[in-house]
C-alpha cells in the first residue's frame, strides 16, 4: 500500500540498527569512550555522584565499550553491562576480563530487558535513543527491576544529532518525571545532563532530604 503524498513518515520508535553498524564499522572505539578527557570526567562525574559506596547488583544497559563499566565493576559486587553491537560487546569483555563479577552480554533493549533485580541501574548515553512511548516502558521495566532503596542515574549528551530519536533534554525530562523514584540529585552543564534518582524503601516517600547521603548515615 502506498502513502499518498504530503503524509508525514512516522518517526521510527528507536535509532536504526544500521546506525550502530556504521559506527562500529570501521572504528573499535567510535566516540573514544575509552581515551577522551571528556569522557573521562563526565565517568568519574557519573560515579562520584552514586549515593551509596557500594551496590550489590548493577546493570547498565548500552554499555558500549566497557569505559563506564569498569569503573562501575568497582563499585558492584555483580555487574551486568550489555550493548547491541558484537563489536562493542567484544571490546567491553577484552577491558573487562580479569572482573568474573562482571557479565557483558549482547542484548537488544528494551525488549531483551532482564528479568532479575537490581540496586543501580546507570541508563547512560542511551534513552534518546528511543521514541518517547518507548522510552516510556524502558523506564516502566527500569522501575519494575529495580529494588527498594536502589539507584537509577541518567547521563546523556545535550547537543543534536540527526540520528538520535529525542534530545538528551526531552529523555531527561521524562526520566525525572517517572513514578516511582524520587530525584535526589543533579548536574547540569551545557554539554550534557546527570540525573541520580531513588526508589524509596517506603512507596510513600518523596522528599528527597531523607533520602540524601546525609540522612542516610544519620547525619540530619
Amino acid at each position: 500500500m502506498s502513502i499518498p503524498a504530503g503524509t508525514p513518515a512516522a518517526a521510527p520508535e528507536a535509532t536504526p540498527e544500521s546506525y550502530f553498524a556504521r559506527m562500529y564499522q570501521d572504528a573499535e572505539d567510535p566516540w573514544s569512550l575509552g581515551s577522551r578527557w571528556y569522557e573521562q570526567r563526565k565517568y568519574a562525574l557519573t560515579t562520584a555522584a552514586l549515593p551509596s559506596v557500594r551496590y550489590r547488583s548493577g546493570f547498565e544497559p548500552a554499555c558500549s565499550v566497557g569505559a563506564l563499566s569498569l569503573l562501575l565493576a568497582r563499585r558492584c559486587d555483580r555487574l551486568l553491562s550489555c550493548d547491541r553491537s558484537t563489536r562493542a560487546v567484544g571490546t567491553a569483555r577484552d577491558r573487562l576480563e580479569g572482573h568474573p563479577h562482571v557479565r557483558v552480554e549482547q542484548r537488544l533493549l528494551p525488549e531483551q530487558w532482564p528479568a532479575e533485580s537490581f540496586d543501580l541501574i546507570v541508563l547512560s548515553e542511551f534513552l534518546y535513543y528511543l521514541d518517547p512511548a518507548k522510552l516510556r516502558g524502558l523506564l516502566d521495566r527500569a522501575v519494575a527491576s529495580l529494588e527498594p532503596g536502589g539507584t537509577l542515574v541518567a547521563v546523556h549528551w545535550r547537543h543534536p544529532v540527526p540520528d538520535h530519536c529525542q534530545s538528551g533534554d526531552a529523555v531527561h525530562e521524562a526520566v525525572r518525571a517517572t513514578p516511582g523514584l524520587v530525584p535526589i540529585a543533579s548536574h547540569s552543564e551545557p554539554d550534557f545532563l546527570l540525573d541520580v534518582l531513588v526508589c524509596p524503601e517506603d512507596p510513600g516517600e518523596d522528599d528527597p532530604v531523607r533520602l540524601s547521603v546525609a540522612a542516610a548515615e544519620g547525619l540530619t
